[in-house]
């Protein structure tokens, strides 16, 4: 079983910054995909950025030059930084990883960008 922490959301104002973190544990190998994933109320869950196995990565079109994830791989975390953010941003951030074929959530994180 594999267990995802989330943490460092919270309140931000519009241009600030925030920086995730996300923590796996348990049983598992060879990581696969590790990510975030956001969900905004009255909307559907949308990929903000992953690393995949090897460093590569994808951005969601609207976090582009303004969201930079990193993996530190000894310690099975990844991190999501945030800078000049938007009202728009707001939302609940999920971290996400796939491991031997199966997807895996942590609980999430409440992001919320207001003046």
């Amino acid at each position: 079983q594999v267990q995802l922490v989330e943490s460092g959301g919270g309140l931000v104002q519009p241009g600030g910054s925030l920086r995730l973190s996300c923590a796996a544990s348990g049983s598992f190998f060879n990581v696969n995909t590790m990510g975030w994933y956001r969900q905004a109320p009255g909307k559907e869950r949308e990929l903000v950025a992953r690393i995949i196995n090897g460093g590569s990565t994808n951005y969601a079109d609207s976090v582009k030059g303004r969201f930079t994830i990193s993996r530190a791989n000894a310690k099975n975390t990844v991190y999501l930084q945030m800078n000049s953010l938007k009202p728009e941003d707001t939302a609940v951030y999920y971290c996400h990883l796939i491991t031997g074929g199966i997807n895996y959530w942590g609980k999430g994180t409440l992001v919320t960008v207001s003046s």
